[in-house]
């Protein structure tokens, strides 16, 4: 135990005292500030190109004005397309640079109606979109007034139709009400999930360096003399996870700071940044109304399950994943290239189980998504993604049980590869070697 202190010591005071880690606990937040700054300034530049659209309405679908946007004007004029071409190539002073033309419309009842843009410069997309949106609008009122439909009779088809979902057994003091409770919960369950992992692969990875480190560097030749493979091996897990949590608690501290400064000095609104763009029919208590409905869904999640269980999976999943780099980080040779091969098994089954958790947001009840929570290298990201939405309690109990015994059981068998692997030189090695190495006497 002594021993496996001392690991997880040298470990974890030897890389945090290193330059690239404080560089990158200190610039992160820096970069995210850099980063905010740019998107604002983005967001608030000034489009300055300017198109005037001469607009040839034969088919009168415009009953009046084209509202203007900015830098985008529209003028109804009566000349002829190929007049207004002649006056554009001449570049009279005040001309137009695009010509928008209507045709007659020919049937009202028709559905697809093709109108004309001429422009020596290519249309954007914005403006694709503004026109279309215009001339659709235009469109719909002429087809009104053609067919002699009563307006305020079509207006009254559009229904608005909103499902509040209710429990059926309601407990004293409980809330009935389960509307926000689907979406709170695919929102918490996705957070957790891609968690999950980014974590498996940023600290699995960074255990996988050090061993391949030192290996190359030779020194754990020397250190693997009064220490267990399997000590070193869990201890090197435990150290770098530490640093890992180190510099994610460093961030949760610098990044709020960062941000609140940008707000100061930038004057970078945040909650103007927050705010969704709203409907027009969007009536204010019903937006009012949405969001008690999801500080409530939140507020009743189980948290005393949820937050307890996500450390496990975390642990567990950390664990597990980091042992079976530190094994292919043990086996690499000094061709680098070639040992990444080594990893492809490794970084499948979490590229599925990512794939599995965005299935399992859509019905976590489904049978993929609960056998998938018994597969011990798919638990840890789809099982929390389920937590919010209460599967069974002893699907709960019986994937935690499954996925702490596989973590131990992977720090076992890695630590079988990592003592013959890591004192193996000059040598490629492969998936055969490794599972020798499993019920190798040395």
């Amino acid at each position: 135990m002594n021993n496996l202190w001392l690991v997880i010591k040298r470990e974890y005071i030897t890389r945090v005292r290193r330059k690239s880690f404080i560089l990158a606990t200190l610039l992160t937040p820096l970069g995210l500030a850099v980063f905010f700054v740019v998107v604002q300034f983005i967001f608030s530049y000034e489009n300055d190109e300017v198109s005037r659209i001469a607009v040839v309405d034969d088919g009168d679908v415009f009953s009046g004005p084209i509202p203007d946007e900015k830098g985008l004007f529209f003028k109804f004029v009566d000349d002829d397309v190929e007049t207004i071409k002649a006056e554009i190539l001449e570049g009279q002073e005040g001309g137009y640079n695009a010509i928008l033309h209507i045709p007659v419309v020919k049937n009202p009842r028709a559905r697809d109606f093709r109108i004309e843009y001429f422009s020596d410069e290519p249309m954007s997309l914005d403006m694709e979109i503004a026109i279309k949106r215009r001339v659709e609008k235009a469109m719909r009122d002429y087809k009104i007034g053609q067919l002699e439909l009563d307006k305020t009779a079509l207006k009254a088809l559009d229904t608005d139709v909103a499902i509040r979902s209710k429990k059926i057994t309601v407990a004293e003091g409980e809330n009935e009400d389960t509307s926000m409770a689907g979406v709170v919960g695919a929102g918490l369950g996705t957070i957790m999930g891609f968690m999950m992992y980014l974590s498996i692969f940023i600290y699995g990875m960074m255990v996988m360096r050090s061993v391949m480190e030192e290996k190359m560097n030779r020194i754990v030749e020397v250190v693997i003399s009064s220490v267990k493979p399997t000590t070193l091996l869990l201890g090197k897990i435990i150290g770098v996870g530490a640093v890992g949590l180190t510099q994610v608690l460093a961030w949760m501290v610098l990044i709020p700071g960062v941000i609140f400064l940008v707000t100061i000095f930038f004057g970078f609104d945040a909650d103007a940044a927050q705010q969704m763009p709203q409907s027009p029919d969007m009536d204010p208590e019903e937006m009012q109304s949405m969001v008690e409905q999801v500080m409530a869904g939140v507020m009743e999640m189980n948290w005393w399950v949820i937050i307890p269980c996500f450390i496990i999976y975390f642990l567990g999943g950390y664990f597990m994943y980091a042992a079976l780099f530190a094994a292919v980080g043990s086996a690499m040779g000094d061709d680098l290239g070639e040992g990444q091969s080594l990893t492809i098994p490794i970084t499948i089954p979490v590229i599925l189980a990512l794939y599995i958790m965005m299935a399992a947001m859509q019905a976590p009840n489904s049978s993929l998504a609960v056998w998938s929570s018994f597969i011990p290298l798919f638990a840890p990201i789809v099982m929390p993604a389920r937590l919010p939405f209460e599967p069974p309690v002893w699907q709960i109990v019986l994937s935690l049980i499954i996925v702490v015994a596989f973590a131990g059981a992977m720090v076992w068998l890695a630590g079988r590869i990592y003592r013959v692997g890591i004192l193996n030189y000059g040598k490629k090695s492969s998936l055969r070697d490794m599972g020798r190495w499993l019920f190798s006497k040395y």
